[in-house]
C-alpha cells in the first residue's frame, strides 16, 4: 500500500528559506563574538571569603577599563581602541572590531568594596570582592537539652 502525501508548497518555501537563511549566516562574519553584543563574556562564582569576577577582554588594555561597584551592582567600561590608520596597507580581511564596551551585573551578595582587588593577566581580568561580614555564612550550633 502506498502512502499519498498532499503537496504544501508552502512548506518548501519554509525549508528554501531555512537553507537560505544557513548559507547567508555561514557566508559573512558572525557578530557573536563580545564586541559585536557590546558586552564581555563574564564568569562569576563564590567562595567561603569572596566574589570572584573573570572577564574577557581580548586586546584591551587595563588602562582602557573602568571597573565601578555601586552598591550590589558592578560594571565593567572600557574600550578597545584602533591603531593609527596608515595609507601603506592594503587590507585583505578586516574583522577586528574597535569599539566601547560596558556591562553591569547585579552581585548575589554584599562585598566590601574597599578591599576589592583587580589584576589583568593575557586578556583576562580578574576582580576579587570580599565578602561583607553580614553575608558571611553563620554556623550555629544546636544544643541538646536534658
Amino acid at each position: 500500500m502506498s502512502n499519498l502525501v498532499r503537496w504544501e508548497p508552502f512548506r518548501e518555501m519554509l525549508s528554501l528559506r531555512d537553507a537560505v537563511d544557513r548559507l547567508l549566516a555561514d557566508s559573512f562574519v558572525r557578530t557573536s563574538d563580545w564586541f559585536g553584543e557590546g558586552m564581555p563574556a563574564i564568569d562569576m562564582y563564590e567562595t567561603k571569603d569572596a566574589v570572584v569576577v573573570k572577564a574577557t577582554l581580548p586586546g584591551v588594555k587595563p588602562e582602557d577599563v573602568e571597573i565601578k561597584l555601586t552598591g550590589d551592582v558592578l560594571s565593567i567600561r572600557g574600550e578597545m581602541k584602533e591603531e593609527v590608520e596608515t595609507n601603506d596597507r592594503n587590507y585583505h580581511c578586516r574583522e577586528r572590531r574597535y569599539s566601547s564596551f560596558n556591562r553591569s551585573i547585579g552581585l548575589p551578595v554584599s562585598v566590601v568594596a574597599d578591599k576589592a582587588s583587580a589584576e589583568f593577566e593575557n586578556g583576562i581580568l580578574t576582580l576579587t570582592l570580599p565578602k561583607s561580614e553580614e553575608s558571611k555564612p553563620k554556623v550555629i550550633t544546636v544544643k541538646a537539652k536534658k
